[in-house]
C-alpha cells in the first residue's frame, strides 16, 4: 500500500502593513485615507483650502447638501482634527465656521499625492 501524499505545503503570507492612526482610523501604511476619501469630507477639506474659513452655511450652499449631512461629516473631520469649528453669535442668530488646521491640510496634501501617483501609474499602463 503507497503512503499517502504529504499535503502541499503553503507559502507564509507576508505580513501586513504597519498601521497608523490617522484621525483616530487606524489604516495600512500608504494606504488612501478614506476619512479624506468620502466625497462629501473632500469636498469640505478642499473648500476649506482654499480660503481662509467658511460658515455652515457658506459650506452647505457650496456642497448642495443638507444641514445633517454636512454636520455628520464635519463633526468626524473635527474628531479627526482635520478642521475646527468655531461657534459665535451674530446678534440672536448662532454662526457656525470651519477652518482647515494644519493636520487636515497634511492630510489633504498626502491624498492628492496618492491620487496623482494612482493617475500617474494608470496613464503609464494604458500608454504600452
Amino acid at each position: 500500500m503507497a503512503e499517502p501524499s504529504p499535503a502541499p505545503r503553503k507559502r507564509p503570507e507576508p505580513p501586513p502593513a504597519p498601521l497608523r492612526s490617522v484621525g483616530g482610523e487606524a489604516r495600512e501604511a500608504g494606504a488612501l485615507d478614506g476619512l479624506v476619501h468620502h466625497r462629501l469630507r473632500l469636498g469640505i477639506v478642499s473648500a476649506l483650502a482654499a480660503g481662509e474659513a467658511l460658515s455652515f452655511n457658506d459650506l452647505k450652499a457650496l456642497l448642495g447638501t443638507t444641514d445633517g449631512n454636512l454636520s455628520v461629516h464635519a463633526r468626524k473631520l473635527e474628531e479627526a482634527r482635520y478642521v475646527t469649528c468655531t461657534k459665535t453669535f451674530e446678534g440672536r442668530r448662532p454662526r457656525t465656521e470651519y477652518r482647515l488646521a494644519a493636520r487636515g491640510r497634511q492630510a489633504l496634501a498626502r491624498y492628492l499625492d496618492h491620487m496623482e501617483a494612482v493617475i500617474r501609474a494608470t496613464r503609464d499602463t494604458l500608454g504600452r
